[in-house]
């Protein structure tokens, strides 16, 4: 199958500038493509997990893909998609930023396998060595004000007012294009849909930089569509916060159940968007969510998929060991770090390593409102440490409640759960 036409089945083509010319592109020849990525902050979310892919797919279709990590183009700022003026973060930030972002997408794209490596690259490379001077009259000349109005990034912030720092992005992106075209011949950017304006811009300074040659300039440029939820919300927003692909900032554990509680009516979207699986195991899986939805083998699935290509085997295997223990409740079975990544949102008291009887400790930790309730709740069976229940009044938790001698879980009733952190 040509990789626009598998691209098409899976919803993942926007915007593409020369569908037929493109398609007969890359039929005829090895092409070099790149994706951007801005450091603004030290992790990627979710949300760049499209364009990755992406690159990923173009990979295995046997093409050459770039990875560009902004470290110049993140200096400025993209207005694209924005209402309000960036913050400018200093060259020290950005840099670290741009370090992890490196490290990150190095891991997720796999780039030291033998054949057709991903590649990595920085825009710093070019840009921070860029002269005011060479910049306005290499690459400023060539943009009239009225084009750059009309672009949708810009104009959608004059009312409410664009800096010359952001308003210039769109060049700083287009001497992207234009460098990776001459240095590695690249002739196709992929992006967001947000990017059309930045990436059309691309190609007309390719093309005017080449405008008194022979020779026909092919470039071309694709966008994947913006991805909302059935619910209407942005894709890649949980309770208000990204969900990071860095481990430390989203654990394995909440990244796997993000992907667990999709909606039905989104999975398979989904599926199409973050997997490689093929058109016959996708069609099993869409009958299992018409025929057993409450199974949720799909989401099961697409969790297992995006977990392991993002933190690998390992972390999927820790995941679903996590969810087994809290169904069961065998709370015991979990190591400390499984512990924290389970229960990083739970109500949690802080205590020293001392025998503590439980009525006490229920009080003191806000578990029961009173010594009184305290009691109630453990006489009704309400009370559970570490997944057993307890009844003894008399009950002092000691260093065998501990689990490697950092936690206690308590459960009161069926969910509520409780973390006692040991100094």
């Amino acid at each position: 199958m040509h990789i626009l036409e598998d691209l098409a089945r899976r919803g993942l083509i926007n915007q593409v500038t020369d569908r037929e010319g493109l398609e007969k592109h890359l039929s005829e020849n090895v092409v070099t493509l790149y994706c951007g990525f801005d450091p603004t902050a030290d992790s990627l979310h979710i949300g760049h997990l499209v364009p990755l892919m992406m690159l990923k797919r173009f990979q295995k279709a046997g093409h050459r893909p770039i990875a560009l990590v902004g470290g110049g183009t993140g200096m400025i700022g993209d207005p694209s998609g924005r209402s309000t003026e960036r913050s400018l973060n200093t060259e020290d930030v950005v840099k670290g930023y741009s370090d992890s972002l490196r490290a990150q997408i190095s891991k997720i794209l796999e780039v030291d396998q033998d054949e057709n490596p991903v590649v990595v690259r920085n825009n710093y490379e070019w840009l921070g060595s860029m002269t005011v001077i060479d910049f306005l009259r290499d690459a400023g000349k060539h943009f009239g004000v009225n084009y750059m109005l009309a672009k949708e990034s810009v104009s959608a912030r004059i009312e409410q007012g664009i800096s010359f720092t952001e308003f210039s992005y769109m060049i700083l992106q287009s001497l992207d294009f234009q460098m990776l075209y001459m240095k590695d011949n690249c002739t196709l950017q992929i992006g967001g849909s947000d990017q059309w304006g930045n990436i059309t811009a691309g190609m007309e300074l390719i093309r005017r930089g080449r405008e008194n040659e022979e020779e026909d300039v092919k470039v071309f440029g694709l966008t994947v569509p913006l991805i909302t939820k059935a619910d209407g919300t942005k894709f890649g927003k949980s309770a208000g916060n990204a969900v990071w692909l860095d481990a430390e900032k989203t654990s394995p554990y909440e990244f796997y159940q993000f992907w667990i509680n999709t909606d039905d009516r989104d999975v398979m979207k989904f599926l199409r968007y973050f997997t490689f699986l093929s058109e016959e195991a996708l069609a099993e899986l869409e009958q299992e969510v018409d025929t057993r939805p409450e199974k949720r083998v799909a989401q099961t699935r697409l969790a297992e998929e995006v977990t392991r290509m993002v933190h690998g085997q390992e972390a999927v295997e820790q995941a679903q060991k996590i969810s087994a223990s809290l169904f069961s409740g065998d709370i015991k079975a979990l190591s400390a770090s499984e512990i924290e990544q389970g229960f990083k949102d739970v109500p949690t008291f802080q205590m020293n390593r001392e025998d503590l009887g439980l009525v006490d400790l229920l009080v003191n930790a806000n578990i029961s409102s009173s010594k009184r309730q305290a009691r109630e709740d453990i006489t009704n069976g309400a009370i559970y440490i570490n997944g057993e229940r307890q009844q003894d009044l008399d009950y002092v938790l000691s260093e065998a409640d501990q689990i490697e001698g950092k936690f206690t879980i308590i459960r009161r009733g069926k969910k509520k759960y409780f973390m006692i952190r040991y100094n």
